[in-house]
């Protein structure tokens, strides 16, 4: 119940703060403006990461949190702060990857990192490349309206059932807290236009969040590399988004920092049209995804390495068929090669 409370109070204050940070990004110019591969028609608040931030801390508040969890809400905190001054002046990309690599050090000190070798160093390096790459690929999943916060939310429902089964209510806590903010969140950025992105001050401490439980919500009972695997499925939506993209840009002679729509979510557009079908669709995908990794890690470690290696020649076939499929060509971005690729929004909802 605990958790359950912290899920509903989160998602109430974030619909409830949501304008105020529409407000607070008016009155201080703080947009998102069209420039460049930026399509969106007007400037738009950004701001939209505080708004999940401050109503996921509302959330814990209400809910309670177990005093070895505040590690991960703390580091949270830290890397909203680096997003929303990365989205005011734009950070060199060395300073965001040490800061990321420096979180993912904290966790694994911390106790809350891989437990997959039972040797530090080894568990160190995995944890601080499975934060890292997590992170970014939340980042990366924000490219199109309720993209990144409809994916965030099925992966952290996914985390707390198998938190819960597991008699872990700390992470549960904080799992569905922060399901509720992102629900709480996107009314406003679904709308037609949106009327708040979340930016990096939202997609990367939600990348982390995700990313972080569910390392936790594994370890303590699924050990070996069986536990990898189940968080692996857990956020295998956005694992899936980022190897699509590596795949296409690198096919394409062009570096990963290039704006393009060759993301999942631009591909499905062509077909689904609205963003608010596409993040219906990517929030059943990752559900059900999230579902069948509950199903299986009841099962016991055969099923789970099994299922881990069906879904991953899934992924690598899907992949193949959307960069081959003439209904999903893409328009790619070249001259873009010398920019950061921020979140965007174009008119109809869709970033590059």
């Amino acid at each position: 119940m605990h958790a359950v409370v912290a899920g509903f109070v989160a998602a109430v204050a974030t619909y409830l703060l949501t304008p105020l940070a529409i407000r607070l990004a008016v009155r201080t110019a703080f947009f998102d403006r069209p420039a460049g591969y930026k399509e969106h028609g007007e400037p738009t608040p950004y701001l939209g990461g505080t708004a999940i931030m401050v109503g996921l801390l509302t959330g814990i508040a209400a809910g309670g949190l177990h005093r070895h969890y505040v590690l991960v809400v703390v580091c949270a905190v830290v890397v909203w702060i680096m997003g929303t001054v990365d989205d005011r002046l734009s950070l060199p990309i060395l300073i965001r990857v040490t800061v990321e690599v420096a979180i993912g050090i904290a966790l694994a000190v911390g106790g809350l990192g891989w437990n997959v070798f039972h040797l530090g160093i080894a568990d160190g390096v995995l944890t601080v490349l499975w934060v890292v790459g997590v992170m970014n690929a939340f980042n990366l999943m924000d490219n199109m309206d309720g993209a990144a916060a409809t994916t965030a939310a099925a992966s952290a429902l996914g985390a707390a059932c198998i938190a819960l089964l597991s008699n872990q209510r700390g992470p549960a806590t904080l799992c569905l807290a922060t399901a509720g903010a992102c629900v709480g969140f996107l009314p406003r950025n679904l709308s037609s236009p949106a009327r708040i992105f979340m930016g990096d001050g939202g997609s990367l401490p939600l990348g982390l969040l995700v990313g972080a439980l569910a390392m936790t919500s594994v370890t303590r009972d699924y050990l070996g590399p069986r536990g990898v695997v189940i968080g692996a499925l857990l956020v295998g939506l956005v694992i899936f988004d980022t190897t699509l993209v590596i795949v296409s840009r690198t096919r394409a002679g062009c570096s990963v920092f290039v704006g393009g729509r060759d993301h999942t979510t631009h591909r499905l557009a062509q077909i689904l049209g609205a963003p608010r079908n596409v993040a219906l669709t990517l929030a059943g995908t990752q559900l059900t995804l999230c579902a069948a990794t509950i199903v299986v890690a009841q099962a016991g470690g055969g099923w789970v390495l099994a299922s881990g290696g069906v879904a991953a020649l899934f992924g690598l076939v899907l992949v193949w068929q959307f960069e081959t499929s003439r209904r999903l060509k893409v328009r790619r971005l070249p001259e873009m090669a010398a920019q950061k690729v921020q979140a965007g929004t174009p008119t109809a909802g869709v970033r590059v």
